[in-house]
């Protein structure tokens, strides 16, 4: 196939501020950038899909992280999934569907070695920058791996209406959990996790203290406990666990924008004579289960067994707004926003 039409600009954001707690649009710009074409070994993506993630927001604080800060005046960068429209590189062709680390603009430049193929008859696209991609293994390899779970064991997971909560309580339901058991955050979230995604029972927690729904919820205690949140959830899940529990501790979403130390938890002692394992996680640890990973869950999603949501929001110039909006907990499911069809 030849090298389709390209035009000579295209859309990019950019970060032109650095945060100071939540972040506003106006920490963002939307700007014209040009079009390059690829040199040899590059490809040139037409991006369909880009993610927004909780993880972005702490690469847009000018600290030392397990991922370089944002540069300002520079095009961020995410997942993305889309379609190669020009290619000098060996093994991909114009209409191949890649998967790449060039989000939050219109078209990708990229050595094609930092991308991989993805096959789009096999599930559409975006599904590649959730339950197939990132999100996916991250719950995966963070409930089996991670948290070492086992045929019986009790599960709690915060934050289980989001891309990687709501996987994370329905691995734990077909791999054999005694109890699942999640919170979110509205009455509607709520609902779809009992009765779509098979969790035993779930509770907003903005209706009272996570600690005292959680001890209602799971009245005989958590063994793994799946953290997305931080905060006043990881210390009502410390409370909660039994005997030689597991914490996997992926996300503090609760306390991103927050300028002050949390104040919780504040039960840490209880670690030692419950001889709980708290351990922090990184999905990039875990590339070696994604062959395992991949076809596992794909088989799931074919059979109808798990079920799989995600909030779409079209446009790049609504990304910033998709953003924010996953950090308010806006969506149900992995949010993405589809720049082209």
């Amino acid at each position: 196939m030849a090298d389709q039409a390209i035009p000579a600009t295209g859309r990019e954001w950019h970060l032109t501020a650095r945060p100071q707690g939540w972040p506003t649009p106006e920490d963002f710009a939307l700007r014209e950038a040009p079009v390059q074409q690829p040199g040899p070994g590059q490809i040139l993506v037409r991006n369909a899909y880009m993610s927004v993630d909780p993880y972005m927001r702490g690469r847009m604080n000018d600290v030392k992280s397990y991922v370089p800060p944002f540069q300002l005046d520079r095009p961020m960068d995410g997942g993305a999934v889309g379609r190669v429209v020009a290619s000098r590189a060996e093994g991909f062709a114009v209409g191949d569907a890649v998967l790449h680390g060039l989000g939050w603009r219109e078209y990708a430049l990229l050595d094609a070695e930092r991308a991989v193929k993805v096959d789009a008859d096999a599930a559409p696209l975006s599904y590649f920058l959730g339950v197939l991609g990132m999100p996916g293994l991250t719950a995966y390899a963070g409930l089996l791996e991670v948290g070492s779970f086992k045929e019986g064991d009790a599960v709690f997971v915060s934050g289980a209406a989001g891309a990687v909560g709501g996987l994370v309580g329905q691995i734990a339901r077909l791999k054999g959990a005694s109890r699942v058991v999640g919170s979110a955050g509205s009455a509607e979230k709520v609902a779809k996790l009992v009765d779509e995604y098979g969790f035993d029972d779930a509770f907003n927690y903005k209706d009272g203290p996570v600690a005292e729904q959680l001890a209602k919820a799971a009245p005989d205690g958590v063994d793994v406990y799946f953290d997305n949140v931080g905060g006043e959830h990881l210390e009502a899940a410390i409370g909660a666990m039994n005997v030689h529990g597991r914490a996997v501790l992926c996300g503090a979403i609760a306390q991103y924008n927050d300028t002050e130390p949390p104040a919780a938890p504040r039960n840490l002692v209880q670690v030692i004579g419950k001889r709980l394992r708290l351990q922090g996680m990184l999905v990039a640890d875990h590339a070696g289960l994604q062959q395992q990973f991949t076809e596992e869950v794909a088989g799931w999603l074919r059979d109808g067994r798990l079920r799989y949501d995600e909030t779409v929001v079209d446009g790049i110039d609504g990304a910033v707004d998709a953003f924010l909006g996953m950090l308010r907990g806006a969506n149900t499911g992995k949010m993405v926003v589809r720049l082209a069809g």
